[in-house]
């Protein structure tokens, strides 16, 4: 497994998504999606068992509305009480750890992966994961978009439609594209 594709993941190296082992742990993940998306909300209550046993972490009553969309799910740490309103998707190549308490609006976007700069490298799958934080008790409004190696302070609230590209400090209400801070919390 060494100098392997997941491995160059997991660290943070450029890595080339177009692996037979990633392909595979994506077929996973796309699996557990389905059932979770596909069965009866009074069956799946707060999690699909196949997607609760994938995730890395699942804290008490954290919930994801259906539908939902993730990468690979084994990246994804969700503290107690966290909720993910319908359509949100995680491309979690990286570790994406949200806090007790959070709240995610509808459709709301975490991309860790960061494609190559370069036309040949995008043609041979080269990407870099980079890691998402969301701290305990923020919200995140509907549509946002959160891009990889960013860190969402505690309390922190940012605004529908809102790009992040930097990290938001606790307490402070962030919108636009790029996301801007407009007040303290």
């Amino acid at each position: 497994m060494a100098g392997s594709e997941r491995v160059k993941m997991a660290t943070g190296e450029w890595y080339t998504c177009l692996d037979d082992e990633l392909e595979t742990l994506r077929v996973i993940a796309r699996d557990a999606v389905f059932e979770h998306n596909s069965l009866p909300p009074r069956q799946r209550g707060n999690l699909g068992p196949g997607l609760k046993a994938l995730l890395g972490e699942v804290g008490e009553e954290a919930r994801i509305e259906a539908p939902f969309h993730c990468a690979y799910g084994f990246n994804i740490f969700l503290g107690n009480g966290v909720f993910l309103n319908a359509g949100c998707t995680i491309l979690d190549t990286a570790a994406v750890r949200i806090g007790s308490g959070t709240l995610l609006g509808p459709n709301v976007q975490i991309y860790c992966a960061e494609h190559h700069r370069e036309a040949a490298g995008r043609q041979a799958g080269l990407e870099i994961a980079r890691p998402v934080d969301i701290g305990a008790n923020a919200w995140i409004g509907g549509s946002a978009v959160i891009l990889g190696g960013v860190r969402i302070g505690e309390g922190a609230i940012v605004g529908a439609g809102a790009v992040v590209t930097r990290d938001v400090p606790d307490n402070t209400t962030v919108v636009g594209n790029p996301a801007k801070a407009i007040k303290r919390n």
